[in-house]
């Protein structure tokens, strides 16, 4: 699934082709998605300028002064520049076509993505309104973390991938966090001190900008908006290596499930 790093990738790969430009018209080849794609979201666009392309948590906003188009990737969806005309191939779901030559195209095989319109005020969307601070933005720092967990038994790799406590912490990323924070994915959330708190809110902070900066990890079918892979996967410290020597130290990787996902750690580094 993509995840924050590679959500906030896609969106400044369009954002020059998107900002200020009028939108021609969209088109919908398939409406069955997560929630279906409303029939009548081609006449609502048609026309508008889009104002800003942002991001909350993984969704990406396309503000069109008159409501905002509120996109979700899925589990495997790709959202891309083409040019105007090109012809679409399978899953090719969604097109919002520009007036400058450029059509924006959402890919979905699995069909897990979202395309929804909202015309009041977009934040409070229920897919949006009850989410927790960004992990990029001041809001979210030790203290607040420190704060969020002192009720929680759940394992901590567990409780920063919550939505509610911080956004945009997946899988790959937790993982990779916990082992530079050096702090155990099993540990009760509780048990964190405000100290270890404010050393793994700062590594969640690190992690994601350097992923960012890389593009992304492409370990499946991600590609950017530019159809170019991200590079984060070479720096994977622990994520995917089950079984190999730790980067550190050289014990083995562990693996183990949480939350139905897998978990990677060094038992030897995280405490």
């Amino acid at each position: 699934m993509p995840e924050l790093p590679e959500v906030e990738t896609t969106r400044r790969g369009l954002l020059a082709a998107m900002e200020g430009v009028r939108i021609d018209h969209a088109i919908v080849r398939e409406r069955r998605m997560r929630q279906p794609i409303s029939r009548a979201l081609p006449q609502c666009v048609a026309g508008l300028t889009i104002h800003a392309l942002t991001r909350r948590a993984k969704y990406l906003l396309i503000d069109c002064g008159a409501g905002t188009l509120l996109v979700h990737l899925g589990m495997s969806g790709r959202l891309w520049l083409v040019d105007n005309g090109t012809p679409p191939e399978k899953h090719d779901h969604f097109d919002l076509v520009l007036a400058n030559g450029k059509t924006v195209r959402l890919r979905d095989p699995r069909r897990f993505g979202l395309v929804l319109w909202q015309t009041s005020d977009v934040m409070q969307h229920p897919l949006l309104v009850a989410l927790g601070p960004e992990p990029l933005s001041v809001d979210f720092n030790g203290a607040a973390l420190y704060s969020a967990t002192r009720n929680r038994s759940a394992a901590i790799k567990l409780v920063i991938m919550d939505s509610h406590v911080v956004v945009g912490v997946g899988n790959i990323y937790a993982s990779e966090a916990l082992f530079r924070a050096g702090i155990s994915p099993r540990i009760a959330a509780r048990r964190l001190t405000r100290a270890r708190c404010e050393i793994l809110a700062n590594k969640i902070r690190e992690t994601l900008s350097e992923a960012i900066t890389a593009g992304g990890s492409s370990i499946r079918d991600y590609v950017g908006s530019d159809g170019m892979t991200g590079n984060f996967q070479s720096n994977f410290a622990v994520y995917d290596r089950g079984g190999q020597p730790c980067t550190r130290c050289s014990a083995v990787v562990k693996r183990l499930q949480q939350g139905q996902r897998s978990t990677f750690y060094c038992a030897a580094c995280q405490r």
